[in-house]
């Protein structure tokens, strides 16, 4: 609860792993004997502040979620696991469904990003019940630009507006319920929750998070994610960056 408002957290964890190359979902990956999903919840799971937890998985990885994540590491926030759906913007929006009617907050997050750190999600929480609408993020380093079907550059956008959107994403549940109303009254599926507030006329404060809040997608970011968690240096193109514990 944060000033009387009821938190829950919606964890996307239907997704296919098609970039991962694996077998298994990658949620259930493991990093450091523990699979990412778990990583992942342990951390809302800590949070103060968060009432519920709404998990929402594969079909056919209910149980095998409530069993061998929730039973097994004895989480107590997870009121309950649900169907994804077809893209992850039906999966939210399952998740929304399945809320507790008190629910005054809702945060929506990647379950393979298990690197989010507990003063983000305060920060989101905050953020949320402060503007109505907040998405955690980082300013891009790289120069961006936008390219036209046949690899010619249209334009170089100004660097300092552009910025990397993570999760979560946190919302008040008035807002993110029209939200998605609105998007499926119009046929219309977007990449990330923001959008679809956005497109109703709701302003989204952006709030500053971490570079290491990662989404595990691919090989080479487990190997990275290893690393994360093992708190040692990692060198990217001649330039040390040290990790600090958790």
């Amino acid at each position: 609860m944060y000033e009387n408002h009821f938190v829950s957290v919606i964890i996307a964890a239907a997704g296919m792993s098609h970039r991962m190359g694996s077998k298994i979902n990658k949620q259930f990956i493991n990093l450091k004997n523990k699979p990412i999903l778990a990583h992942t919840i342990e951390k809302f799971e800590r949070c103060r502040f968060v009432d519920e937890i709404i998990v929402v998985a594969r079909e056919e990885e209910i149980e095998y979620c409530k069993k061998e994540i929730i039973k097994k590491y004895k989480f107590n926030k997870i009121s309950k696991v649900v169907r994804g759906g077809k893209e992850r913007q039906d999966s939210v929006y399952n998740g929304i469904l399945a809320l507790d009617e008190k629910a005054g907050i809702v945060l929506s997050h990647d379950g393979a990003r298990p690197f989010i750190k507990i003063k983000d999600i305060v920060s989101g929480i905050k953020g949320a019940a402060k503007y109505g609408a907040c998405v955690i993020g980082v300013p891009v380093k790289d120069t961006i630009k936008v390219v036209a079907d046949d690899n010619n550059i249209e334009n170089t956008p100004k660097r300092s507006l552009l910025w990397i959107a993570q999760t979560p994403q946190c919302f008040k549940k008035e807002i993110i319920l029209e939200g998605y109303k609105k998007a499926i009254s119009d046929d219309y599926l977007a990449t990330d929750d923001s959008a679809l507030v956005e497109r109703i006329g709701v302003e989204v404060k952006m709030i500053m998070g971490s570079y290491d809040n990662i989404k595990i997608t691919t090989p080479e970011d487990l190997a990275v994610g290893e690393l994360f968690l093992e708190n040692k240096s990692i060198i990217f193109d001649n330039r040390k960056f040290i990790l600090q514990s958790r």
